[in-house]
């Protein structure tokens, strides 16, 4: 079962080499079955990957290559969270008692829920990995252990 959720910044990190890629990349090559994401954010860093050709920052045979492993990855590595209705309002609930953007909420209530059921199951909470300092402080507000890649080689 999951015991890491990765939003959008800490995902894009396995893709892009910035500070923390090695730290997530640890991550991700040790508990690969155990890393969770909200099926949007392979959407969202989808689009950042796209982004950065538009404005010069990765080649496009290079971002055609990380996409596809992107797409690849998230088929065969990632356990991804659907959104339903239920999952939508507590990120809207989430909205009002965080400085959070809509997408920010939907990971981080995502991230509430799977944990709550890893809780029930009787198995270990999750830990909710970004490179938000703001979501990840909300995140810990909310009861879940957080941490930063930033603040890893």
């Amino acid at each position: 079962m999951s015991s890491y959720y990765f939003d959008t910044s800490a995902l894009v990190k396995l893709y892009v080499f910035e500070t923390g890629s090695r730290w997530i990349k640890h991550i991700f090559d040790t508990y690969d079955d155990e890393i969770a994401l909200v099926l949007i954010g392979v959407t969202e860093a989808a689009a950042a990957l796209a982004r950065r050709t538009r404005i010069g920052e990765l080649p496009p045979k290079q971002q055609h290559f990380l996409y596809t492993r992107l797409l690849e990855d998230s088929q065969r590595r990632f356990n991804l969270l659907a959104i339903d209705d239920a999952l939508a309002y507590l990120a809207a609930e989430l909205t009002q008692r965080h400085p959070l953007r809509g997408y920010d909420a939907v990971h981080l209530a995502s991230a509430l829920e799977l944990n709550r059921q890893l809780i029930t199951f009787g198995l270990e909470p999750l830990t909710f990995i970004s490179a938000d300092a703001s979501l990840c402080a909300a995140a810990a507000a909310e009861g879940l252990a957080a941490d930063n890649p930033n603040h890893h080689q």
